[in-house]
């Protein structure tokens, strides 16, 4: 079927820039134009709206996501009683596990985390309380013992008399994790992937990249997922975080890694850093040794894949380059030809130096970066000048520079983590606490259309509206390309593959 969409303007970021319809055949744009549209079997008038391709986030966790929806009072919690009265209202639910997700200290006034005791004596069922970024939970005696991680010697944060504090990180919060969700049916997965791909939808989103975290979930997530992902309201490419390359190969999958762990996160304290933090003995986690990268650059480089990973921390940073590094010396010219064009990957590269920027840039990585994170985090006071001191925290998220020295750059929401929104991530690009390192409009928009789509090899189907490019577009009533602030701008109408998937 022939469709017309006619707007007042249409913003292609290809040629011709601008338009006044876009005619599309099904899954595909055959042509934008100005005047008098042609014939077709459909016409859906827009007055006064502005026509944009469909932004893509390159880093979402869409079971997460849709669990988060039902957290928004824990997200919301502003200190540790708070957290422990949510805690006991959902304690007097149900059965099994009670958890909770998305908890953020570094935004409480007084940032003590409740113990032990205090967790104890919210229920005698296992609760489990997860931090925002995933990386840290809370959990209480009969959690720790059910998940079997009473005992571990990493992970288990302990005091000075070797008794369990009640925080958990590492290998033994990732154990915790899939313990729980074992007891998560297919048809709630599925569902909490639908609401989360809803939510992006009515926010403009059209395509994502979903970091399947097997060392969270196990891979029936995975499977879940791939059930019935064409039935999500948008196109979503899945990238799960294994070595296993046969796996991937067998899945017919294109691109392995994408949020594999190098290191951790700054709010739990294990992202690897050079200097120990702050205000701890800790300078972060490193979960892989340079030679196991290496082999596992090397066997994904060969095998045709793109390789990406997860790398916060500047040791982490360095491990993932000087790794890369070796792989690339190795090869002859031809060779390192085709291996920049292949943009290996790193995702969030937050406390890249310049040199940094600069050797990533002569090898032809790709990076996935999270805007929201500087303005969640990335202000004097904020966690991460909390966490590392502001001579290291102000530096990071070096958007600008990134762009200027000719690396490929996507824009990602990491989801739930910050919101599945677009709009909000863009505003943060402009916005940057670096004057310097901040983005035009047009340069966000880009970053999150176009960008995103080279990040992840397509270019040649999304981040422009074109001839045989795929119908993925957003309209507002407002143009978003000349508003005053775009923070708060919601979509009239998103279209994924030619589907009319979100309109209000």
């Amino acid at each position: 079927m022939r469709t017309i969409y006619r707007a007042s303007r249409v913003h292609t970021l290809s040629y011709p820039h601008t338009g006044e319809w876009v005619l599309i055949d099904d899954r595909h744009v055959q042509r934008v134009g100005s005047g008098e549209p042609p014939d077709a079997d459909r016409v859906v008038e827009l007055p006064g709206a502005t026509i944009l391709p469909g932004f893509i986030d390159t880093h979402v966790h869409l079971t997460r996501t849709g669990s988060a929806l039902a957290n928004r009072d824990v997200e919301a919690a502003t200190s540790a009683q708070e957290l422990l009265v949510l805690a006991r209202e959902r304690a007097d639910e149900g059965e099994g596990p009670v958890v909770l997700l998305g908890f953020d200290e570094s935004r409480w006034k007084d940032r003590a985390l409740p113990g032990l005791a205090e967790l104890d004596a919210v229920t005698s069922r296992p609760l489990m309380i997860h931090r925002a970024d995933g990386h840290m939970a809370l959990a209480n005696s009969a959690a720790l013992d059910a998940a079997g991680i009473r005992s571990d010697p990493e992970g288990v944060e302990r005091d000075a008399t070797g008794a369990p504090t009640g925080a958990v990180t590492r290998d033994a919060v990732e154990r915790l994790g899939r313990w729980a969700f074992s007891s998560i049916d297919d048809n709630e997965i599925q569902e909490l992937q639908l609401r989360a791909a809803a939510l992006g939808a009515s926010n403009g989103v059209t395509a994502a990249h979903e970091m399947s975290m097997p060392h969270w979930f196990g891979l029936r997530d995975l499977q879940v997922f791939l059930g019935h992902r064409d039935r999500l309201p948008m196109d979503v490419v899945p990238v799960v975080a294994t070595m296993d390359i046969p796996q991937i190969m067998d899945l017919g999958m294109s691109a392995i890694g994408g949020d594999l762990p190098l290191d951790g996160s700054i709010g739990a304290r294990t992202a690897a850093v050079t200097t120990p933090y702050a205000d701890s003995p800790a300078d972060g986690v490193t979960y892989h040794t340079d030679d196991e990268l290496e082999a596992f650059f090397h066997a994904g480089h060969t095998a045709g894949l793109q390789v990406g990973v997860h790398a916060i921390g500047d040791r982490a940073i360095d491990q993932a380059l000087a790794a890369w590094e070796r792989v690339y010396a190795a090869l002859d010219s031809r060779e390192r030809r085709h291996f920049r064009a292949r943009r290996h990957r790193v995702e969030h590269f937050e406390m890249a130096s310049a040199s940094h920027v600069e050797r990533a840039a002569m090898l032809g990585l790709a990076v996935s970066v999270q805007p929201t994170f500087d303005r969640y985090w990335g202000q004097p006071g904020g966690l991460y000048d909390t966490g590392l001191g502001w001579e290291r925290a102000a530096p990071m998220n070096p958007f600008r520079s990134m762009i200027d020295r000719g690396i490929e750059v996507g824009a990602g929401s990491d989801t739930p983590i910050t919101p599945f929104d677009p709009m909000l991530s863009i505003a943060s690009c402009e916005a940057h606490h670096d004057a310097a390192q901040r983005l035009s409009r047009l340069e966000a928009i880009r970053l999150h259309t176009s960008g995103g789509a080279r990040v992840g090899h397509q270019e040649d189907k999304k981040g422009a509206l074109g001839p045989g490019m795929h119908a993925d577009m957003v309209a507002y009533d407002t143009d978003p390309m000349t508003a005053d602030h775009v923070h708060g701008l919601r979509p009239i109408l998103t279209v994924s593959l030619g589907r009319e998937v979100f309109a209000r």
